[in-house]
């Protein structure tokens, strides 16, 4: 039987964004992982002959250190995406003035860095307003790839704000990240939306599991593996089956913590799954890979777009949408 064709993303959050988000001051330097990171992942890909999107930060794509593990990413045939410039999971509370200017600039910067045009966008943490589809519209994108229709986002809302070091100040500002409940039961197949000047851009969510709306990206089967190995197959094979009954093309995530462990970086235990080490991590998730492959052909997230046909229309109606 022939498989599937399925998107696969790589969102390439820097350790510096990790620092940021969790209120540590040492981000404020800037330190980078993605020398490390890129080929590892590239490695991975080439292995099995894919392409994906690759959503990269602006400010990255700005560091001339990082110029050279950015460009091997174009380089090696994979298309790339725009997550924001200073990758702020709060960007749904940027005016449009801020938005325009945010998203402006990264756009240029990755395009110079990579000599690749980004057509597709995905906020950072999650975060999406009616206001930021009409800036990309605007930069002539053809898709977005934001929303996660996930019971568990408050739950990680809750997770995050109580292991920061983030003031209360910073804490208040932060207290609608994620999205709310109501976003748990967005579509969780493509769908375009309607926006207010009468056009229209493609949504392809991260797919969570069917009927019980809960995380089946990578990371987390990963730190289920943390805990037992054999739980995390399982709900991996649960997840793969209930995406086959329901009908559910998985569009799904990877995050450059998932190509690092315990050996690699200690400054990032704080974050789920990093209790484990590279190669445990990388062994498990060479087998996540291939029930993946066994299932589904993968290809970027622009190029299945492509494809796409007859999709339903939404108006936005997004939590948090700026002026």
């Amino acid at each position: 039987m022939a498989r599937k064709q399925a998107p696969l993303s790589l969102d390439l959050d820097n350790k510096w964004s990790y620092l940021k988000t969790h209120g540590d001051d040492s981000w404020t330097s800037f330190p980078s992982y993605l020398d490390m990171v890129v080929p590892r992942a590239l490695r991975v890909m080439a292995e099995r002959n894919w392409q994906i999107t690759w959503f990269i930060v602006g400010k990255d794509a700005e560091s001339s250190a990082d110029r050279d593990a950015l460009r091997s990413i174009a380089d090696a045939g994979h298309e790339i995406g725009n997550h924001s410039y200073l990758h702020e999971p709060w960007l749904h509370q940027y005016t449009r003035e801020e938005l325009i200017a945010d998203l402006g600039r990264a756009h240029e910067a990755i395009g110079e860095a990579t000599g690749y045009t980004p057509v597709g966008f995905r906020g950072p943490g999650f975060s999406l307003s009616e206001t930021t589809l009409e800036v990309l519209h605007s930069l002539d994108y053809s898709y977005d790839a934001t929303t996660f229709p996930n019971i568990l986002n408050p739950v990680g809302r809750l997770y995050y704000l109580r292991t920061s070091n983030l003031s209360a100040e910073e804490k208040e500002r932060r207290k609608a990240l994620f999205g709310t409940m109501k976003d748990a039961f967005r579509s969780n197949r493509p769908y375009r939306w309607e926006l207010a000047t009468g056009e229209t851009m493609t949504e392809v969510p991260v797919t969570t599991m069917p009927l019980f709306r809960v995380p089946i990206h990578f990371s987390y089967v990963i730190w289920l593996g943390g805990k037992s190995r054999t739980l995390a197959k399982l709900y991996w094979r649960t997840a793969l089956t209930m995406c086959r009954i329901a009908g559910t093309v998985p569009s799904l995530l990877l995050h450059p913590l998932d190509f690092l462990g315990s050996d690699d970086d200690p400054d990032l235990g704080f974050f789920p799954g990093m209790d484990i080490t590279s190669a445990a991590k990388a062994d498990l998730m060479a087998e996540l890979l291939d029930m993946w492959d066994h299932e589904y052909q993968t290809l970027p997230i622009g190029e299945y777009c492509n494809g796409l046909t007859r999709l339903a229309t939404r108006p936005p109606n997004l939590m948090g949408s700026s002026g």
